[in-house]
């Protein structure tokens, strides 16, 4: 488990994390969200030291990062898919990280397997494409076969098929006990193999909870048609489903529907439309963090 304890960082007067707090939980995908500016980045960079906080602690099963005897072993990160030297090749940049990090290079052919660069290996990085980048630094962050994951934006630049393929790594990595923090923008990708979200703005602690959890509280609406409208509203409304009337039709909140088909079948009422609406992850955590933005569209 990683545990984060208030920490907190200034740049002159401007706080950019504040006496943040939360837990990332082992054999779990959690994801980090939050606005451009709301100091997910700088939160990365102090977990593992590159950042000096002003105050707070971040521990690994109890240890703090700059305690771990053999860091690469325990945690693997990717901050910058820029972090590599332009005129190396991806096997010599691997071997340098392996040996930077105490690490065997025996692990570097494996490792360039497991990301799909193996026909690449001798190729410079300085000609990679955004999306080979980001797959050498996840190569770097597993040459020590670590129990902890931290990235940072790791599917920009990344096609559909790459897209993919980190969703399944990761959630593969998690399975097999790994405890995954990883931030995106993708909202809408990351609701397909998150299963914890820890939502930031300000620098400020806005949610940390399961996905299942967020959506759960969302608003469920159906909108109904029908020629028999006024009798159908009635039936609603006499069961505690209060109905408004739209543009022609009926809009019912807090129900499904399944319950307004049954309702209309049992008592000989034609529907021509029938349509349910939840609103997406990516709705509620824009609500969540719309006070906090630093730039938000009218």
């Amino acid at each position: 488990m990683i545990t984060v304890r208030g920490l907190t960082k200034h740049y002159g007067k401007r706080v950019a994390v504040d006496d943040l707090t939360f837990d990332v939980a082992p054999g779990r995908v959690t994801g980090f969200v939050g606005p451009n500016g709301a100091g997910k980045s700088t939160t990365m960079r102090m977990m593992v030291g590159l950042t000096r906080s002003d105050r707070g602690e971040v521990s690994y099963r109890g240890v703090t990062y700059e305690d771990l005897r053999t860091p690469a072993r325990i945690v693997g990160a990717v901050l910058d898919a820029r972090c590599m030297h332009p005129g190396r090749t991806a096997r010599q940049h691997l071997r340098a990280t392996a040996v930077l990090s105490g690490i065997t290079t025996n692990r570097v052919p494996a490792v360039l397997a497991e990301v799909g660069l193996e026909t690449a290996a001798d190729q410079r990085a300085g000609g990679f494409s955004l999306g080979m980048r980001q797959r050498l630094a996840l190569a770097g962050a597993l040459l020590g076969e670590p129990t902890v994951l931290l990235l940072d934006e790791p599917s920009n630049g990344l096609d559909p098929d790459g897209i993919r393929w980190l969703r399944n790594h990761l959630s593969g990595f998690a399975s097999q006990g790994g405890t995954v923090l990883v931030s995106s923008h993708l909202i809408s990708e990351l609701a397909l193999f998150a299963d914890d979200l820890v939502v930031i703005g300000a620098g400020k602690l806005i949610a940390a909870e399961s996905v299942a959890a967020i959506t759960a509280a969302n608003e469920t609406k159906v909108v109904v048609a029908s020629p028999q409208l006024a009798e159908l509203r009635l039936l609603l409304e006499a069961r505690g489903l209060p109905a408004e009337p739209t543009d022609g039709r009926l809009l019912v909140r807090d129900t499904s529907a399944a319950v307004v088909s049954q309702l209309a079948f049992d008592h000989g009422i034609r529907l021509t439309e029938l349509t349910e609406a939840t609103r997406s992850l990516e709705d509620s955590l824009l609500e969540m963090t719309r006070a906090s933005a630093e730039f938000a569209s009218s």
